[in-house]
């Protein structure tokens, strides 16, 4: 056998070897694809059962706050909730954010605030919330501007602290600030 030949038979052996390789490269690419579908669709039902999860959490939770027949139980539940954040000095918090943060219907907050002789409506109890907010900011923070106050007591302007402010106290912020340094 020649040179010529013997390279010929390599060669030949060399490209069915190659096939082979390309072959077990076609095989494993398209089973690494499988497991990439297969991871994704796990991924995804997990995502989804997550979600299924806290749904089914929140409606629990809803349940059980709904049937809290005893308004000064859901009151406190109330006070424990905002006790632990404070959502209620945003000023995008409303009565529909409250009751969400209670687990209740707006219908059953609103039962809630009709039994109680302090606050008319939801809305008023979180004005209240931020009318407190702001107090202590005055009192505790001498240096903010009025506008600081206002932004975070959670209300949406200046002009609404003030008018909030003189309904509950029958004075402006500034008036009270001024009260306060003119006591030391």
């Amino acid at each position: 056998m020649t040179n010529i030949e013997r390279l010929q038979e390599e060669n030949a052996a060399l490209r069915k070897e190659v096939e082979q390789l390309r072959s077990e490269m076609m095989r494993l690419i398209s089973r690494n694809l499988d497991l990439v579908e297969r991871l994704e669709e796990d991924v995804e039902l997990r995502r989804r059962a997550a979600v299924a999860h806290e749904i089914m959490q929140v409606n629990i939770e809803r349940q059980r706050n709904a049937d809290l027949q005893d308004d000064g139980q859901l009151l406190a539940l109330l006070e424990l909730r905002l006790e632990q954040g404070n959502e209620h000095l945003k000023p995008d918090f409303n009565a529909a954010a409250l009751a969400q943060l209670l687990g209740v219907s707006q219908e059953r907050l609103n039962r809630l605030f009709r039994h109680l002789a302090v606050y008319r409506t939801p809305d008023a109890y979180i004005d209240n919330l931020r009318v407190l907010a702001a107090l202590r900011l005055l009192r505790e923070q001498p240096q903010y501007t009025i506008a600081v106050v206002a932004e975070e007591a959670g209300f949406a302007n200046v002009r609404t602290l003030q008018r909030r402010f003189q309904d509950a106290l029958g004075m402006t912020p500034v008036e009270y600030r001024l009260l306060l340094t003119h006591d030391l």
